[in-house]
């Protein structure tokens, strides 16, 4: 599995704005300046964050974006399921249910839901307060993410 551009972006993008959660409404550019992401790539990815309720938009003058709800209620699952898709390693286990030919003969479907278990299990149990918290944690307060 590999995650990307858009998953990670959005990420960093929504861990900024948890960050900057007390100044309100958050400028596009801002995000873009702080995280070194161009602003047009993040005016690409807004619409699908807006879209499923992860984000509030002000427009206007004092406009932007900020966090819907708190931070400990997002996780690292959500987002990169909304960005990526899904997270399932191989695409039997895309779908709610396995339609493959030779699920009945396969001896390695075991390992692959072994697999998509300790996956989802673990970004699911990720909030952005987590890592805003382990990062605050370890760099002493001070933060670039």
């Amino acid at each position: 599995m590999k995650i990307s551009t858009k998953g990670r972006y959005s990420l960093r993008m929504l861990l900024d704005l948890a960050m900057h959660q007390s100044e309100g409404y958050i400028a596009l550019k801002e995000i873009a300046e702080r995280q070194n992401i161009s602003k047009k790539y993040l005016e690409q990815i807004v619409p699908l964050l807006n879209k499923s309720g992860l984000l509030k938009t002000n427009r206007g003058y004092q406009g932007g974006y900020m966090l819907s709800r708190p931070a400990s209620k997002y996780t690292v699952g959500e987002i990169l399921r909304l960005t990526e898709g899904s997270l399932a390693p191989i695409s039997c286990l895309e779908g709610d249910f396995n339609d493959c030919t030779r699920q009945a003969d396969c001896m390695t479907l075991p390992m692959w839901e072994g697999l998509y278990k300790v996956i989802t299990d673990y970004l699911d149990n990720i909030t952005l307060e987590d890592i805003i918290d382990t990062y605050t944690t370890a760099n002493g307060g001070d933060y670039c993410i």
